[in-house]
């Protein structure tokens, strides 16, 4: 019987058009849930998805759940 593992696939340091470009079926998750507007900007090929969130005020705390939950999607 084969067993599902969960592997991180996306970091906090990942660059924001890195994600975009891997996937892209996620970007209206970073942009409506968690308001990363400027996907589309300059800076998404030099800023890690940390860097964005805290652009945009969120906590430490708050930047962990949304990478964990980037990953729950992405290995659903």
């Amino acid at each position: 019987m084969k067993t599902k593992t969960n592997k991180i696939l996306i970091t906090k340091d990942m660059i924001i058009g890195q994600f975009a470009e891997q996937y892209p079926v996620l970007v209206d998750v970073l942009i409506e849930d968690y308001g990363f507007h400027c996907i589309g900007c300059g800076m998404s090929g030099l800023e890690t998805l940390e860097q964005g969130a805290a652009v945009h005020g969120m906590t430490n705390k708050e930047i962990k759940e949304m990478v964990k939950n980037l990953n729950e999607l992405a290995n659903a």
